[in-house]
Formats: structure tokens, sequence, C-alpha cells
């Protein structure tokens, strides 16, 4: 079996036909409903698959079930966080897959099966997500729990899990009959895949005696995605943990192979020995990514968003009215720039009368649709610096009034066991409550999703962001504001450094000696340009808004990101004798 199917006419079709890109992540995006993910990677994740279903590639996600979700938020008056489980029923929505296959995890056998869910591209193309799960009847009652929770439980638990999709996946893809010509690893989580490739060239032979060729053997078919810029949030586990988990003969191979750094095995490092490719996931990122791992060779390639889920419904059509195949084609949205700025504007505005209807319903708070409206919404880690916006509140509330006003909204969960961060939503929700006035609104909207993230990118005026550098690896929630004519103030981290063009996409937020100094451009910004512009130059205003669509929505989509993959990642050998001539439709389409 191929899962090949790729339209006749696709400029990619010159692709190796013998088998699959298979795309492995604990965490995809796949439906609004379907709570298998906790925030931007899976998202990413998510849109990837679709623009290789819009492209028409030969490419299979594999994930985990977690069928109990990642959590649903609680925020109480005072702002204290609670979580909530999220079951929900893999059997209502997804076609079960015939094949089972087992991995030993502690010494005991583990059985798993496969879900199926297809995604359907622009053109009919179809790409699978394979969903692995442990819940069945045979195995013990502890490993039954295993594709439960994302990002649950202990580190043995994590490490179990890990074991689940990296030492499964490839054997459920094997068993539905694929051959993977690539691998690719996004984030560490799935590192163990590696393991299980060399243990299917060994053929039943012993890993101890798998030499450099077999090694290599399996680095050829790798590419690892790093996406996380602080050393702490590299899975990383101890050699008892591993002998006990894994094997004392898994264990050895991964010491023997340089998976072990500082006495811990990580998964990082892990991924990093046998991978041909390793990319950050924006140009900086890439920088920060060589300097914590100088002995590797490690190229950028800045993520994306899948232009069609993210646009809102007013703004697509506005596309289709005057550039049809914008869907097929993510270039063609360079030619918004020829779009009535005024027509862009006026699908904003039902775009944001729609958010401000569920900001009514949710928390009972009015806004006003011709207020300048801020929005802020993301994983509440402490490096998101989601306080910073209030360093200095007297200036804060003296702009909100002088200016014509101001509505915030605000909102993201933290994990279950981030205290700090949970702090930070706490502290947020407090100097809401003490600043608000009839000239500045701000509003902490619990239970952060996709359906509410996609109405925040759709309707506020401006996205702001405010990382503490170099944390932010890149980003995308910007990505979707923009392609919807929101423009961006925002700290030069991540992909901003990509896609800011001063007083055109949006606005930088100096880099200053501390975080009053940050604060205080952050205020001159909204003081001096952005607040005046907003109310007094509506023309120059809209004209902006279009900016963002045309420079920044035609360049960050995951459909130029997979061509990047393509060209440098997947294929570069197989591309690299394209003469320039059949190549120009792959770059320029």
């Amino acid at each position: 079996m191929t899962a090949l199917n790729r339209q006749p006419t696709s400029p990619l079709a010159r692709l190796p036909e013998e088998g699959t890109v298979a795309y492995f992540s604990m965490e995809i995006a796949i439906r609004p409903d379907m709570p298998t993910y906790s925030g931007g990677l899976g998202v990413l994740a998510g849109d990837t698959l679709r623009s290789a279903a819009d492209l028409a590639l030969n490419m299979a996600g594999v994930t985990l079930v977690h069928r109990k979700g990642y959590y649903s938020q609680h925020l109480d008056a005072e702002g204290n966080q609670t979580e909530s489980a999220q079951p929900w029923s893999p059997e209502a929505k997804l076609v079960a897959e015939d094949p089972r296959v087992t991995i030993a995890i502690e010494g005991r056998t583990v059985t798993i099966r496969a879900w199926r869910f297809d995604v359907h591209g622009a053109t009919g193309h179809t790409v699978p997500i394979y969903m692995l799960d442990t819940d069945l009847e045979e195995n013990h009652p502890e490993d039954r729990n295993l594709t439960d929770h994302l990002y649950g439980g202990d580190g043995d638990y994590r490490l179990r899990q890990e074991a689940v999709l990296g030492l499964g996946g490839p054997r459920i893809l094997n068993a539905l009959g694929y051959e993977p010509v690539v691998f690719h690893m996004n984030e560490g989580h799935a590192a163990l895949l590696t393991v299980a490739a060399l243990e299917q060239r060994m053929a039943g032979r012993s890993l101890d005696s798998a030499t450099d060729a077999d090694v290599s053997a399996v680095r050829e078919r790798c590419v690892f995605t790093t996406h996380t810029p602080v050393p702490a949030g590299h899975d990383r586990f101890s050699r008892e943990q591993s002998n006990r988990i894994l094997g004392v003969e898994r264990t050895n191979l991964i010491e023997r192979v340089g998976g072990f750094h500082d006495g811990l095995m990580n998964m990082t490092y892990v991924a990093l020995r046998f991978s041909r490719f390793v990319n950050g996931v924006a140009m900086q990122h890439g920088k920060v990514s060589r300097a914590m791992f100088p002995e590797y060779q490690i190229s950028a390639i800045t993520n994306g968003i899948h232009a069609g889920t993210w646009t809102s419904e007013t703004i697509q059509a506005v596309f289709d009215q005057h550039m049809p195949r914008w869907r097929q084609d993510n270039v063609t949205l360079r030619y918004a720039i020829d779009i009535d700025s005024e027509q862009i504007h006026e699908a904003h505005q039902a775009s944001k009368r729609r958010l401000i209807q569920e900001v009514a319903d949710r928390s009972g708070v009015q806004l006003d649709e011709n207020i300048f409206t801020i929005g802020f919404a993301r994983r509440a880690a402490t490096y998101k610096r989601a306080d910073l916006f209030f360093h200095d509140p007297e200036r804060l509330v003296r702009l909100a009034r002088d200016h014509g006003g101001l509505q915030v909204l605000y909102s993201g969960k933290a994990h279950p066991a981030d205290a700090p961060g949970k702090a930070k939503i706490k502290r947020v929700i407090e100097l809401a409550r003490e600043l608000g006035s009839e000239t500045l609104k701000i509003v902490y909207l619990e239970n952060y999703n996709w359906e509410l993230g996609a109405l925040l990118t759709q309707g506020v005026d401006l996205w702001l962001n405010t990382p503490k550098r170099p944390y932010e690896a890149s980003g995308t929630s910007g990505m979707k504001a923009a392609i919807n004519g929101v423009p961006s103030l925002s700290i030069l981290d991540g992909w901003w450094i990509e896609g800011w063009i001063e007083g055109v996409t949006g606005w930088a937020i100096e880099d200053r000696e501390d975080e009053g100094g940050e604060a205080a451009s952050l205020y001159e910004h909204l003081e001096q340009e952005i607040l005046p512009t907003y109310y007094k130059e509506h023309e120059r205003w809209h004209r902006i808004m279009r900016s963002a669509i045309a420079l920044n929505g035609s360049f960050f989509n995951t459909q130029r990101m997979i061509e990047q993959y393509l060209l440098n990642a997947y294929f570069p050998e197989q591309l690299v004798d394209i003469s320039a001539e059949s190549l120009e439709p792959v770059l320029t389409r």
C-alpha cells in the first residue's frame, strides 16, 4: 500500500512516489470539537497537515488520541485557575483501523490500536492522521490510560506516552502498509521513532549489534524540528527511568549514539543525533538553537498558519472575489495590495461585531465596535509577560482617556502545574478590575481554545505580543491576525523580526535595558502613532490593514513552509536537479 493519491496536475507530482512523509507530533489540532492539542505546537501540526492536503502531498500524521483532552480552564472572580478534564469519544468521530501492534513498556506488553481522521485539502486530496490508543481490554489498567491526558501525569507517564508515540507509531504505519521515506519529528516528544526505525532495520537482531552504517541509514530518513529555545523545555529522563520503562538494550543504544546529556536521556539530543536535517522555527530561533547546540548544523524554516482555517468568513469572501485561487496558492495573497482598503475594513468590522457578541455572551461586558480593541491571547507562560502592558497603570489610564478609549481582550491557559503562570493570570484579572473604567475596558476570557482564538485574531484591531527575548521561538497568533488585516505591536522576537515593517505591517517594541523601558516603548507607540492613526487617519489605518495581509499573509503560511521543507529537508536531492523553469511553478504557484 502507498498513501500517494496525489493529484496528477500537482506541480509537486515529480516527488518520489515510493513512500510517505510520516509526520509525528505529540499533539495535533484536528478539529475544534476534538481536544487533542494544548496550544501552538498542536495548531502548527494541524495546519501543516491541512496544507499538505491542499498541496496533494504524500503525507500521514501520527499522534495520540488523548481521550481526556488537555483541560478546560475555569477562572473565579479573583482570577484563580482550576481545571477539569475534556473527555471525548473517538468512537463517535473517527474511523477504527484494524491492525493492532504491541510494544514493551516497563516489561509489560502494551497493545496499540489506531483511529483515523482524514484531512481533505482544497483540491480534494486526503491526508490521514492516525491517533494511537491503548485503552484496550487486554492492556494492564495502568497502560490503558497512557493515551488519555495530553501532558498529564509525572515523568514516568510522559516517557511511557513518548514510547507509545515513538515506538508504536512506526509499527502502526508498517502494519497499515506504509513505508515512510521520511520521518518528521515535530519536537522531541517523538524522538523514540528513531529507535523504532533502527529496530525495524535490525529485523530482530540486537540493538547492541547496530553499526554506524545502521545508524546512518536511519539518520538519512529523519528530519527534526525543534521549537523550544529554553533548555528546561526539553524532555529529560533519568537512566533509571529509561532502563525501567524502555529497557536496558534501548537505553544503551541511546547512550551509545549520544542521546544522553548531563547524565540524563535528553529527547532533543536523541532527535539531533538521528536526524540528517534539523531546523528551528524562525530565523532568530535558528540562531538561538545553534547557540544552544553548537555541535549541530541547524537550519531555520519559519512557521506559518493554514490560510483557509484562520481567515474570517467575511475576509474570505473578499479574497474569493479578488483572488479566487488563494486557497490553493497562498502566494496569491500578495495581490491583496490591489484590493480597495475600505472593503477590507468593512469585512473586518463584521468580524469585530462577531467578537463583541461573543465577549458579551461569555462575560456580560458590552464593548463598542468603534473603540480601538487590542488582543493578547496565548499560553499563560511567565516569559510571555502578559502584565507588561500594565507596567505604568497611570499612563495606561491616561492614554485611554486622552485618545478616544481603549478595549483590551486577554485570554490564555496556564499549565495545571505552572503556579507562576497562574499567578500572571490572577494579576492581570486584578489589574483589569482596578483600572477598568468607561474609557478603559479590560476583559479576561476563560478557556482559550481554537474557536476563541480565531474570533480574537479576526476581530481585534491590534495584536499585542510582549515575550521576553529570546524565548519566543516563533509564535503564530500574530500571523493569524495579519491574514485578517490586523497589524501587530510586538517585541522583536520569533517571527516578528521577519514580518515587521514599521508603520506598514505593524510596529516593534524597542529593545531596552529593562521591562520599564520596553513598556515605555509600548506606550509611546500607542500614544504617538497607533491610536492617533486609528482614530484620525482612517485611510492610512485601512492601508496598514491591507499591507498586513499582502506582505505577511502571503508569506507566513504553512503552504510556503511546507514547500521549504520539501526543497530543503524532505527531498533536497530529488529536487536539486529540477530545472529553474520547472521549479518556478512550485515556488510561485
